[in-house]
């Protein structure tokens, strides 16, 4: 017998849970014309926890990122951001959250007329008006500090490598202390070495900052070392979620040959 204790502990237990999911994809539909890209997707991720996403090119991980990052909207469906849903949201209502995400770019998307430092400054200044110059650049030389780079702050991007550019991505998507990331192909381009490094930084960060990540990649290698779960699309469908344990223990045709392939 369900004694009314029993009963409010499952209700709170319940409650925390959601609570706890800081992104939430239900049942998103999306096409570009007669092109379906996402076909009733529904995925989540909870604070502290990394989710990567693979796939073929054009399977539309991408544009799932946007439309977590409100760039892009659902043909139906929800995004919803810490059980808020953001798809009717007004421009300054979707900034406010827009602030709560730190999104790194697949190809780093520096400014080429800015130096390094102040790449990693422009969120700052644009969204902390309320801190001095003085406090900005503080914040600059730990937020470069934290992935590498405490050298070179006047150093423009065509003068850094690629990994290096990806560092600096990555410090400005952490600038206004994001507790969602989230990563568009962060080991593109990049050879075996830096990407190790960069998966290794990532690694790091999560222990230390706990945010919830999404990780878009077609990098199966860098999945299996960040990731805590893995989702693999195709022709807009999860075909499967779980573990990398999981991946390789399924039956499912297309999954076999993804891992065979990548």
């Amino acid at each position: 017998m369900t004694s009314t204790i029993d009963i409010a502990a499952k209700q709170m237990g319940h409650e925390q849970e959601s609570s706890a999911t800081a992104v939430a994809v239900q049942n998103v539909d999306k096409s570009f014309g007669a092109q379906t890209v996402l076909n009733g997707v529904s995925l989540s991720v909870t604070r502290g926890e990394t989710l990567a996403v693979l796939g073929r090119s054009g399977t539309g991980k991408s544009v799932l990122l946007r439309m977590i990052v409100g760039l892009e909207k659902p043909d139906s469906g929800q995004i919803r951001i810490h059980d808020e849903d953001i798809a009717g949201l007004a421009l300054d209502q979707l900034g406010a959250i827009r602030k709560k995400m730190g999104f790194l770019f697949q190809h780093a998307a520096l400014y080429d007329s800015l130096t390094i430092a102040e790449n990693v400054g422009f969120p700052l200044e644009h969204h902390r008006r309320e801190m001095s110059k003085a406090e900005r650049t503080d914040r600059v030389k730990v937020l470069l500090a934290e992935v590498g780079l405490e050298d070179g702050f006047e150093k423009m991007p065509s003068d850094i490598s690629g990994g290096m550019q990806k560092r600096v991505g990555l410090a400005r998507a952490l600038a206004l202390e994001p507790e969602i990331l989230l990563l568009d192909e962060p080991t593109a381009g990049l050879d075996p070495i830096s990407s190790g490094e960069i998966n290794d930084l990532i690694l790091k960060l999560q222990r230390e900052r706990k945010m919830a990540s999404i990780v878009v990649t077609h990098d199966l290698h860098s999945a299996r070392t960040i990731a805590d779960r893995l989702a693999i699309l195709n022709k807009g469908l999860v075909v499967i979620e779980g573990s990398f344990e999981d991946l390789q223990k399924s039956e499912i045709g297309f999954v076999k040959e993804f891992l065979r392939q990548s």
